[in-house]
């Protein structure tokens, strides 16, 4: 049976449920675009219990954490599911299966990108019912829907549960903040003199990183304006968050490996704007409800970007030859385009957002 919903026809619900798997095993802001997703399951099976097949730091986020997901189970690494962490004990994907089978899924959800690695992994899992996305080169499920690239996150996710029963709820990610989050934060940061803002310089993909110098200019403008400026950073970014902090002419507070997840959950929560590059912190801070900039590649503001404008401003570069070579990068997606779409520069795609456009953005989500 197929009934309409907000985002157009839905399949019929899965009888008797009680334990659904949903694997999504990747980075911050790649879970952040799953969250309606995982509400639409728990609304149209409210009653079941829904497992993240995840990474160890999602079972550190949910640990004591309200939402639709009731518990963690840690895949481990293997091609195509996630990376191993530095610290990680070993364990095989055959131990995990195993284990997972004991589980008694009902129902198994693949969010994990086109299917080549994940789907026969889900498929593996023993579940009555399997769901999910199917890139060309990849096996199909029992309920699947085609993986095309050029679409945003969330909605992909959301015509994927929609295939077994769950419309969508809400377009938006949610991420509720806990007392332990605000009182880390307030532990780390200390109390607030001023209004904060944050500025976050780093993403793991050098080419949609900002350059620290105008990252520096908004810390600058933002500061004479009346605010404490933060300037997060992973340890593994804190080269860029230095730039920013040695270029900028105002004092700045860098934080980079002093807050958990969770901690800056909380900091970003009691941040008046956060100013980043597109990457997991941008779309984390706009799903606790604060007002974001995020600098994005017009590919990825495709994907990524939220489209409400009421509390977020998204600034677009248009750029699509390398600012290397000049080649052209779209054939890898449209390959009866010229040019074979790949080179292998890694420079910013994003150096033509002008700081003006960013540190307007921010001044009217800050005075609207």
């Amino acid at each position: 049976m197929v009934t309409p919903s907000l985002l157009g026809p839905t399949a019929g619900r899965v009888e008797d449920v009680r334990k659904i798997a949903v694997l999504r095993a990747n980075a911050l802001g790649d879970f952040i675009f799953v969250l309606p997703a995982l509400e639409a399951l728990r609304a149209a099976y409210p009653s079941a219990e829904i497992v993240l097949l995840g990474a160890p730091w999602h079972a550190q986020l949910w640990r004591d954490r309200p939402g639709p997901v009731d518990r963690v189970l840690v895949v481990p690494p293997g091609p195509g599911i996630r990376e191993p962490t530095a610290d990680e004990s070993a364990s095989t994907i055959d131990d995990f299966v195993a284990a997972a089978r004991d589980e008694g899924f009902d129902l198994a959800v693949q969010v994990h990108g086109g299917g080549a690695n994940s789907n026969p992994f889900v498929s593996r899992l023993g579940a009555r019912v399997t769901v999910g996305l199917r890139a060309e080169d990849a096996p199909p499920l029992d309920r699947w829907v085609r993986y095309v690239y050029y679409q945003h996150e969330v909605i992909r996710y959301l015509e994927t549960v929609a295939l077994v029963g769950a419309p969508a709820t809400t377009i938006v990610p949610t991420l509720a903040v806990t007392d332990a989050d605000r009182s880390e934060a307030e532990r780390v940061l200390g109390p607030a003199d001023r209004p904060r803002v944050a500025l976050h310089p780093g993403a793991s993909d050098t080419r949609r990183r900002w350059p620290a110098e105008r990252f520096a200019e908004v810390a600058d403008a933002l500061h004479a304006d009346g605010y404490e400026v933060l300037v997060t950073g992973t340890p593994a970014e804190r080269e860029v968050v230095d730039r920013v902090v040695a270029a900028a002419g105002a004092p700045v507070r860098p934080q980079v490996g002093t807050l958990s997840l969770g901690g800056l959950v909380g900091c970003y929560a009691g941040c008046a704007l956060v100013v980043s590059n597109d990457t997991g912190p941008l779309h984390l801070a706009a799903a606790v409800g604060t007002p974001t900039v995020g600098i994005f590649w017009v590919g990825n503001l495709i994907n990524t970007a939220t489209p409400l404008r009421g509390r977020h401003r998204p600034i677009t570069s248009w750029m699509v030859h390398c600012p290397v070579c000049g080649v052209d990068c779209t054939p890898g997606i449209y390959p009866h385009r010229p040019g074979d779409g790949e080179c292998p520069h890694r420079d910013s795609f994003v150096t033509d957002v002008p700081v003006a456009e960013v540190r307007e953005a921010a001044r009217e989500l800050l005075n609207p």
